[in-house]
């Protein structure tokens, strides 16, 4: 392994483990979810913008009208994301929160088609299909202690909504190829500052170091830190390298929650968080699916 490689593998590793932990933090801050996206987004700009200053981005060639316009529209997504996201830890846990999301490829998938024009193929369906059997799972899984069934049904909800979120503001962002990514991450976290400061700020501020500093990690830590990780990492592997390290931070989220909450999965809901890794790692990572007619023409080609 080149030291590029080595380089972007320890930085997608990083990015991975910080982002397995958010949830622990944002429980033990012990904040409304609105306050603590809130100053995720005001401590995420303040780091994003020393970064910014310092690789000599804030430059207004940066920064068009129609990349103003649509970093805001994926940044109002991404807060939202955020927000249900959050929200869906103290219903379902932050395991089933977080298996939940990781439906979020599909979501990109029908997004893709609509606005991209992307092609479905039948490999992407099948995908599709064991990931749904999978949320099906853990539908239909009882929730764990401390949880009730309605709860736990809304957790689960409010984690679909957050991978659709996300989803848009991935569409957001694709768009906007060519673009310097930690600018479009700051404006992401300048649109949710804006969006949030009325109702965060109506409320009672956080008292005691161990409330900020809970909130200053996720802001600094979670979001800046994070986002430099991430995307250098994204700079410097291939595809199938970023795809394959992305799922530290399920397994990672999984690992936390149990150590610190004590959470531990049912059977059914293993079964059901195996299935939609799986599908998303084949979405991720190409996987395609063989017809029996596509590998006996394989074998006539050869023979012929």
């Amino acid at each position: 392994m080149n030291s590029e490689l080595r380089r972007g593998s320890i930085e997608m590793t990083a990015a991975m483990l910080i982002s397995g932990t958010i949830g622990w933090f944002v429980l033990m801050s012990g904040q409304p979810v609105t306050s603590v996206v809130f100053w995720r987004c005001v401590f995420g700009a303040i780091t994003l913008v020393a970064i910014a200053w310092f690789f000599g981005l804030l430059d207004r060639k940066h920064f068009s009208r129609r990349m103003l316009l649509l970093s805001v529209v994926g940044g109002i997504a991404i807060v939202v994301n955020w927000l249900l996201l959050f929200a869906a830890y103290s219903h379902a846990s932050i395991s089933i929160a977080t298996m939940v999301y990781n439906t979020q490829p599909f979501m990109l998938l029908g997004l893709g088609a609509v606005f991209l024009g992307e092609k479905i193929t039948a490999t992407k369906i099948f995908w599709l299909s064991v990931s749904f059997a999978g949320m099906l799972a853990i539908v239909a899984a009882k929730p764990g202690h401390g949880f009730a069934p309605e709860s736990y049904l809304i957790g689960v909800a409010l984690s679909i909504g957050a991978a659709f979120f996300y989803a848009i503001a991935a569409i957001a962002t694709k768009l906007l190829k060519g673009t310097p990514p930690h600018l479009i991450a700051l404006i992401q976290v300048i649109t949710g500052t804006l969006m949030l400061a009325p109702m965060a700020l109506a409320g009672s501020a956080p008292s005691g170091a161990a409330q900020w500093s809970m909130l200053v990690t996720v802001g600094v830590i979670h979001t800046g830190l994070m986002y430099v990780l991430l995307y250098g990492a994204i700079q410097r592997l291939p595809t199938h390298m970023t795809g394959a390290l992305s799922f530290i931070y399920p397994i990672a989220a999984i690992v936390v929650d149990r150590i610190a909450f004590g959470h531990q999965l049912q059977p059914i809901q293993i079964l059901g968080s195996v299935a939609i890794l799986m599908a998303a790692a084949g979405m991720n990572l190409g996987w395609k699916l063989r017809l029996p007619s596509s590998i006996k023409r394989e074998r006539e080609g050869r023979a012929a």
